[in-house]
C-alpha cells in the first residue's frame, strides 16, 4: 500500500514541479521584457537552455509565450497579457481611472494613459487612444524613462527616495540627462503644482502633460498622462487640457482617499 501511495504521489509531484518551472520561465520573460534570446533567458533563470526551450514550446502552444519569427527572440504572449490585465483590474487605481481616463480622452481628443510603478520604472497599464485618423502609439506594458519622460519625472517627484534612487543614478549617468540643479528645480515645480509639461523630451514633436494620483496617506498610486503631436497639443501647464487633467486626477484621488493638500 505504501508503495502504491508513493507511486500515485510521484506524477502529482512532477506536475507541481512542472508548473513551478513554467511559472519561473514566465517570470523570467517578464523580467527580460519585451523580448529576449533563449540563451539570455536560460542564463537569467540558471537553467539548461534545452530545458527552457522545451517549456517555451509548451507556453507558446498555450498562448502564454510567443516567438518573433524575425529575431527568434521570446516574449510574453497574449494569454499572459490577459492574465496580467485581469490581475491589474483588481487594483483600485486601475478600476477608478479607466472611466475617467476615457472621459478625459473624449474631452481633449488626445491619447491618455495611466502608468503605475513597476520593477523597472513607470509602466503603462491602460491607454485611451485619441479618436482621430493619426494617433500616437502608446502600448500597454511600455516602460518609460524616469528622467526622460513627464510620467517618469512625476513618479520621481512623489515616490519615496528608496524606490527611485537606483534608477535615477543610472539615468543621471546617461548623455543628455538633466543636471542636478535642473532636476531639483523640476521636482520643486511638480510638487508645488502637481503637474508637469514636456515638449519633445521623450520623442521629438511630441508633447505631454502628466499629473499624480494619490491614495490614503497621500501615497502615489499612479500617473495620468496626456500625450499628443506638437502641432495639435501645446501641453502648456495653464491650458484647458491641464485643468481637465488636474480635475481628473483629483477626482480619482478623492475616490481612493487621497488629496492634493
Amino acid at each position: 500500500m505504501a508503495n502504491e501511495a508513493k507511486a500515485s504521489e510521484s506524477p502529482r509531484r512532477q506536475k507541481v514541479q512542472s508548473a513551478e518551472v513554467g511559472t519561473d520561465i514566465l517570470k523570467g520573460l517578464a523580467d527580460l521584457a519585451p523580448a529576449t534570446s533563449l540563451s539570455k533567458l536560460a542564463e537569467h533563470l540558471g537553467m539548461p537552455a534545452s530545458k527552457v526551450h522545451r517549456y517555451l514550446q509548451a507556453l507558446i502552444a498555450s498562448g502564454f509565450a510567443e516567438q518573433d519569427e524575425t529575431t527568434n527572440h521570446y516574449g510574453l504572449g497574449p494569454a499572459a497579457l490577459y492574465v496580467g490585465m485581469a490581475a491589474l483590474g483588481r487594483l483600485d487605481v486601475v478600476k477608478a481611472s479607466i472611466p475617467r481616463l476615457a472621459a478625459l480622452r473624449d474631452a481633449v481628443n488626445e491619447t491618455c494613459f495611466l502608468a503605475v510603478w513597476g520593477n523597472h520604472g513607470p509602466a503603462v497599464v491602460h491607454v485611451e487612444q485619441a479618436i482621430r485618423a493619426v494617433t500616437l502609439v502608446t502600448q500597454v506594458g511600455s516602460v518609460l524613462p524616469l528622467l526622460g519622460s513627464s510620467t517618469g519625472l512625476v513618479f520621481n517627484a512623489f515616490l519615496p527616495e528608496s524606490e527611485t534612487a537606483a534608477l535615477r543614478t543610472q539615468a543621471l549617468r546617461q548623455a543628455g540627462s538633466p543636471t542636478q540643479q535642473m532636476l531639483a528645480d523640476a521636482m520643486a515645480s511638480i510638487r508645488a503644482h502637481h503637474i508637469h509639461s514636456i515638449h519633445g523630451l521623450l520623442m521629438e514633436g511630441v508633447n505631454a502633460l502628466s499629473a499624480p494620483v494619490f491614495a490614503v496617506g497621500d501615497r502615489l498610486m499612479g500617473v495620468l498622462t496626456i500625450v499628443g503631436a506638437a502641432q495639435s497639443f501645446s501641453a502648456e501647464p495653464d491650458s484647458p487640457a491641464a485643468r481637465m487633467l488636474l480635475e481628473t486626477v483629483e477626482a480619482i484621488s478623492q475616490r481612493m482617499g487621497g488629496s492634493f493638500k
